[in-house]
């Protein structure tokens, strides 16, 4: 393998000053002097508080930060309180640089690409209006899986192809912002690059980075075009070639990798590529994060081409495997048939299984197993339903705990509190989840029942307990997530935040106080309510009896009206809100000084959660599977030489249909193995085509399928030509488009391919349509595949 040419060492540049405007600085905070704490009655009375309806929301609900625009990397200083000690000074080392990037619009990408590199931060681009920060906030709800949120883009993915003799090998590194885990491939392509717009249609990324020589004003690269094309709604950033530096990645490996991974290196020491793509990767994430990620804290794995199927994602369109094709907002989706997860790790792990299904029987068959026994064993469906549905995302909350931020702001403080009230919530679950396992019989749930045997949870959450109070947890709506980070650390621990504490609650007393006061003084039904947006406010619903004349007292300000309804506030409340607000930055100041020393002792344990959430995860996957099974006659596939399929039915249109569907056998083996599926319009050929696909999906994921009885030979790649109903005219383009998906299937599979083709010729005459699907035929023999057509050669209304 050619070694890229890319410069071996980084040049050092001048340091850069930076700032963070997530939040004011905590070291400019005053405390507050002062003994006690609050007893916990008056906190479950603060509780009480009504929250405005819709305006509530979880403890992420803050402002993100921004970073500054600076053209070289900002230099991080240590702040005071960090709760990794001296480790804070390799975020020095790691980001002092003078990094440039490039950004490229859609509508500039068609053409050519910028000449004048700016950084993100400033490159003017309208879709960037968000780019100040990504860190990613926690998640409110226990089950938002299937929220719209639960797979919006977060993946950053780097790319970069070798040149000269090297043409054509790919190396990619991805991290997703939610996830403290990185995924190196590298892989030789051919020039059609099918493999890397697949992986890329599969990672979804929110961004994708080059190389700037790949975009050359008037020469770029074809692989910078073809991915440009296919990605019009993505963002693109340019870093220059330097540091695209292998030896800088193999670095990055050896620095954040956790010890339980490190074996990657020697995967990936001798993968030039996919190493210069992970130090530009990681180079670019601390840039635009803001922050750094701490020592031994990443998951590093590298993933070969080979094993998972490809399925291409035209396929993927065709099938609506994520999305109808008919109205994107609706499930009727084999994702939807299938989705009854209820953490969001769960959801994306399944959107990624569906995307890149199983090609090892023996992993499918355990999977396979663990279905059949929650099947089998209520007690262990049900319980672990219940466990698991609590779980919070433990991915994201990971991504989070792993990232030092250059700047200690109120936002960061506030941020690692929330994030460890949600530690010590996942780490109660872990009890409960053995419990549920303890009686399991199939290896694989086994497996998981050992890891969490692991001693590191107990220490963890013992820790924790000798300084947060045993009753803080995590809590729906801002107002109650505010008040256990307020009262999160137990009393007497800091003489001055339990001071503080008290006088947070002697002001939202007075606040009550002052509400109640108003309501005898104006003789109205007025009560205390609370909104993250505007704080502490009056409502009140009456009716025109008691204001005849529609009219507030003077002394209310911001009056809104829905309905009977009315929300207002006063002057002296305005100001009661705004000591609330600074009583509570003190609050947040000490008890993140508080939390940074905990962080500091129990560090060391954390990456026993890449277990627990890998763990989870999977566990969700699988009793949504099992849950699936409950609501229809599925099957337990069977993996042969042979593709036998008894009274299947399409999952999708069972789904949608008030009937269930017409019952159809598939049978291929290696002596039959092209089959013509001919029949009269709207038959249901096409839905028969596209029914064996998926059934050969849910086979390869470990999910039962629609079927009586089913045997299945394992597929590496699934391609589909689904003609449509611009199909229906006869024109050149239609025969371009109809040339360019075969000849792309032609290129690319082999003899473990899956083929299904919907109506091969329509886009020309009959003569010439018979000559193409003819010699298609011959040549799709000779690879002795598994070939399914629909009316080959049938061009219009002609069957």
């Amino acid at each position: 393998m050619l070694r890229p040419d890319v410069s071996s060492t980084t040049p050092s540049a001048p340091a850069a000053s930076s700032s963070s405007s997530g939040g004011a600085p905590l070291q400019g905070l005053r405390p507050f002097l002062g003994p006690q704490e609050i007893p916990a009655s008056r906190r479950s009375a603060q509780a009480s508080i009504s929250s405005q309806p819709g305006s509530s929301g979880g403890a992420g609900d803050r402002s993100s930060s921004s970073s500054t625009g600076c053209p070289g990397f900002p230099e991080s200083c240590p702040a005071p309180g960090s709760y990794f000690g001296n480790k804070r000074s390799y975020a020095a080392n790691v980001v002092t640089s003078n990094f440039t990037f490039g950004t490229s619009s859609s509508s500039a990408r068609e053409t050519n690409c910028p000449q004048v590199l700016k950084t993100p931060l400033s490159a003017g681009n309208p879709q960037r209006s968000g780019y100040k920060s990504w860190t990613p906030q926690m998640g409110h709800s226990a089950t938002s899986s299937s929220s719209v949120s639960a797979h919006s883009p977060s993946v950053i993915v780097a790319v970069v192809e070798g040149r000269g003799l090297a043409r054509g090998e790919i190396g990619m590194a991805s991290i997703d912002l939610k996830c403290p885990q990185i995924i190196l491939s590298q892989f030789a392509d051919n020039t059609t690059y099918a493999k890397v717009i697949t992986k890329l249609k599969i990672l979804s990324p929110l961004e994708i980075i080059m190389s700037n020589t790949a975009c050359v004003v008037g020469n770029s690269t074809k692989l910078f075009t073809l991915i440009t094309e296919n990605f019009k709604n993505v963002n693109f950033t340019t870093i220059q070639r330097k540091y695209f530096n292998e030896t800088k990645g193999l670095e990055y490996i050896e620095q954040l990798c956790i010890a339980e991974f490190s074996t990657v290196l020697l995967e990936v020491q001798s993968k030039y590529y996919c190493l210069a793509a992970l130090a530009a990767l990681l180079k670019y994430v601390e840039f635009i994060q803001n922050s750094v990620y701490a020592p031994k804290s990443l998951k590093i794995c590298f993933q070969g081409s080979e094993q998972t199927a490809m399925i291409d994602s035209a396929s993927a369109q065709n099938l609506e495997l994520l999305i109808n094709n008919q109205d994107s907002r609706n499930n009727h989706t084999l994702f939807g048939v299938l989705n009854y997860t209820k953490t969001p790790g769960g959801s994306r792990r399944l959107r990624s299984n569906i995307l890149e299904p199983l090609v090892d029987t023996e992993t499918i068959n355990m999977r396979l197993d663990c279905v059949q026994e929650l099947l089998q064993d209520e007690g262990l469906f049900f319980g672990l339903k219940s466990v698991i549905s609590k779980f919070l995302d433990t991915e994201q909350l990971l991504s989070v705990l792993v990232q030092i931020p250059k700047q200690d702001t109120v936002n960061a403080a506030e941020s690692k509190i929330t994030n460890l009230i949600y530690l010590k919530h996942t780490l109660e679950l872990v009890a409960p989840l053995k419990t549920s396992l303890k009686n399991c019989n199939t290896p694989l749930l086994k497996a998981y029942y050992g890891s969490l045997e692991d001693t590191r949870f107990e220490i963890i959450l013992e820790k924790i307990k000798t300084v947060i109070n045993d009753d803080v947890r995590y809590m729906k709506g801002y107002l109650n997530m505010r008040t256990q980070k307020c009262y999160a650390v137990r009393s007497n621990i800091n003489e001055f935040l339990d001071i503080a504490r008290r006088t947070y609650t002697e002001i939202v007393d007075d606040i009550a106080g002052m509400i109640s006061q108003l309501a005898d003084k104006y003789n109205l039904p007025l009560r205390t309510s609370f909104s993250s947006a505007r704080g502490f406010f009056i409502q009140m619903t009456t009716d025109s009896a008691v204001l005849p004349s529609d009219q507030l007292p003077s002394e209310f300000i911001k009056i809104s009206k829905v309905k009977n309804s009315y929300s207002f506030t006063s002057t002296d409340l305005i100001k009661m809100n705004e000591r609330c607000q600074e009583s509570l930055r003190e609050i947040y100041h000490m008890t993140y000084m508080v939390v940074c020393k905990l962080l500091s002792e129990i560090y060391e344990h954390i990456h026993c959660l890449y277990k627990l959430s890998d763990t989870v995860s999977m566990l969700d996957m699988l009793l949504s599977f099992a849950h699936a099974c409950t609501l229809s006659d599925y099957v337990r596939p069977e993996f042969t030489d042979t593709l036998a399929i008894k009274q299947g039915w399409h999952p999708i249109l069972e789904k949608i249909s008030v009937e269930k569907p017409v019952a159809n056998n598939t049978y291929i083996t290696e002596g039959s193995n092209f089959l013509i599926i001919t029949g009269p319009n709207m038959s249901g050929k096409s839905t028969y085509l596209k029914q064996i696909a998926l059934c050969q999906i849910m086979a390869q994921i470990g999910s039962y399928v629609p079927a009586e009885y089913s045997s299945f030979r394992i597929a590496e790649q699934i391609f589909t030509r689904i003609s449509t109903d611009d199909d229906i005219e006869t024109n050149s383009s239609t025969f371009m488009k109809e040339m360019k998906e075969i000849a792309y299937i032609l290129h690319n599979a082999n003899h473990k391919s899956l083929i299904l083709i919907d109506e091969l010729g329509r886009g020309t005459n009959t003569e010439e349509g018979i000559g193409i699907c003819y010699a298609v035929c011959e040549y799709l023999l000779s690879l002795k595949m598994y070939i399914e057509s629909q009316d080959l050669a049938s061009p219009k209304d002609e069957v």
